[in-house]
């Protein structure tokens, strides 16, 4: 990866981190999930509104590591407006670059967090809140943990 890129993909997650997109509990959800990373720490609770097939609203809220707040944000970003498919195929894109460091031909803020493969404990960090978002689409009441994940 390019040294421009690199500093591009940090400052996309320094960017979410900082000023979070879509952060605390949406009042009108008719879904909410939870998730935990028993392993850092790194806790977030999914907010979402279905309208039929399609997530009308989301937000999240939870505490953690750069890693974990920034993914979240930008999983709102991404997830808002799709249907529930489209939301688990950008689960499964996201999924591919963070367990492959392997990022689309087509430069999109998720390949901001290719580097993430490099370190295996940082996955879980990354991927919790897309976990607590599957788990809400499914109106899973079960917490969603990255223990026994894979990822």
């Amino acid at each position: 990866m390019s040294g421009d890129l690199t500093e591009l993909y940090q400052q996309v997650i320094l960017d979410h981190n900082k000023r979070p997109r879509n952060r605390g509990r949406l009042p009108t959800a008719n879904r909410v999930a939870h998730g935990e990373n028993p392993t850092c720490g790194d806790q977030c609770s999914v907010y979402l509104r279905l309208e039929g097939d399609r997530v009308a609203e989301i937000s999240f809220d939870g505490a953690g590591c750069a890693i974990s707040q920034a993914s979240a944000s930008l999983m709102t970003t991404l997830v808002k407006g799709r249907t529930t498919d489209e939301a688990r195929g950008l689960y499964e894109d996201f999924k591919r670059i963070v367990t492959t460091g392997e990022a689309p031909e087509e430069i999109s803020d998720l390949a901001a967090f290719a580097g993430v493969h490099a370190f295996p404990a940082r996955i879980k960090c990354a991927t919790l809140g897309w976990h607590a978002a599957l788990n809400a689409l499914k109106g899973e009441a079960a917490p969603a943990s990255t223990e026994g994940a894979g990822s």
